[in-house]
């Protein structure tokens, strides 16, 4: 963990309700890691999973859901913001050939940045983004080199249904597989696959494991999202119903 002062060079509307936002200075983190943004006015701060790094700059995208999120799509090109960066743990892609990546609505945010690390190393992941509709799609993976695997709950583009239907219809073949995305969408995975890892996403108060807010139940009992998280083995979270 390491609190820095960003430049925001990039901060732009991409859908009805996301914006992506570009921020120069922080060091390089590793894929699955999250910052901490301070929003002027709001007392907590607001994680976000890294989705790209590249000549000093961080990407994040955003969901405008509340008065922080709201407030950041105010935020203009050359201010500077305080963040709490390098928080979190990270995706282990040691040993993986073969790496399936299935995202749902903003969860395919810090698996871009997973994808890209598998790219540089000479390894196309097969990726498979959900959304609910054509309108909620977000091209963020060709500047990448390859296009995902698109899949929409109403049918109106790509594959119809959720991201876990198409997986467990087409079954490619993978010896890892990453998600992010909404709890049913993580526990459908679990549920019918092994060997995945989890990024999950939580309300937190802290974002570096001294409130505990952010706790789950784990098969070792509870462990904290921003702290021993946000990335966890499939089979060592429990969900509830």
């Amino acid at each position: 963990m390491k609190s820095e002062r960003l430049k925001i060079t990039e901060n732009r509307q991409i859908t009805a309700d996301i914006y992506k936002m570009c921020l120069l200075g922080a060091e390089k983190p590793l894929p699955g890691n999250f910052l901490e943004l301070t929003i002027p006015g709001c007392f907590l701060g607001r994680p976000f999973g890294v989705a790209g790094y590249a000549d000093g700059i961080t990407e994040i995208y955003y969901r405008v859901v509340g008065e922080g999120t709201m407030k950041m799509t105010g935020m203009k090109e050359g201010e500077e913001v305080d963040a709490l960066t390098g928080l979190g743990n990270s995706f282990d892609t040691n040993g993986v050939k073969k790496p399936l990546i299935v995202s749902g609505g903003l969860g395919f945010a810090p698996l871009k940045f997973l994808a890209e690390s598998f790219v540089e190393k000479g390894i196309t992941p097969l990726f498979v983004a959900g959304f609910k509709s054509r309108s909620d799609i977000v091209e963020f993976l060709k500047e990448s080199g390859f296009s995902p695997v698109i899949t929409t709950d109403d049918g109106t583009a790509g594959f119809h249904g959720s991201a876990v239907d198409y997986i467990k219809e087409k079954v490619p073949e993978f010896d890892r597989y990453y998600a992010c995305g909404p709890m049913p969408m993580l526990k459908g995975m679990a549920a019918a696959f092994k060997g995945g890892q989890l990024s999950l996403e939580a309300r937190m108060g802290c974002g570096f494991g001294a409130c505990m807010g952010c706790s789950i139940m784990t098969t070792a009992g509870a462990k904290r999202v921003c702290k021993e998280g946000p990335v966890f083995s499939s089979e060592e979270v429990i969900f509830g119903d």
